[in-house]
């Protein structure tokens, strides 16, 4: 089981990081990762969030569920994503091995390769307007 965080700056921009490893390796991507056995999602999606961007995360919220079938990469993901705009610190790629660029991006412009990941938060924040 997977987790994902879209981080929400109050001018709309949303943090992407570009990754390095699969599935999907080379697409920009919402931070997150694999939910350990016996943690909360959410939890898991702050600490996915912190570890990859060095940001301190405050509150979240639930926005959709992704199941995902990539079958380039031979993975199925269920993964439940979350969003905030409750964050302070300024982000950096604390992850080298895992991704090679993070930053700021208009979610109605991404940068491409976009994750399937992103493209279903992208539609759930969008539907919440």
């Amino acid at each position: 089981m997977g987790c994902g965080l879209v981080i929400q700056r109050a001018d709309g921009w949303v943090l992407l990081c570009k990754r390095l490893k699969a599935p999907e390796a080379g697409h920009w991507n919402i931070v997150g990762g694999k939910v350990d056995h016996m943690e909360i999602s959410a939890e898991a999606a702050r600490r996915e969030a912190e570890e990859e961007s060095g940001l301190k995360i405050g509150a979240i919220e639930f926005l959709c569920l992704s199941e995902e079938i990539i079958p380039a990469d031979g993975q199925h993901w269920v993964s439940l994503i979350y969003v905030t705009r409750d964050f302070s610190g300024e982000p950096q790629l604390t992850e080298p091995d895992k991704l090679s660029e993070i930053g700021w991006f208009d979610p109605t412009d991404p940068p491409q390769p976009l994750s399937v990941f992103s493209k279903t938060a992208f539609e759930a924040l969008k539907a919440r307007v």
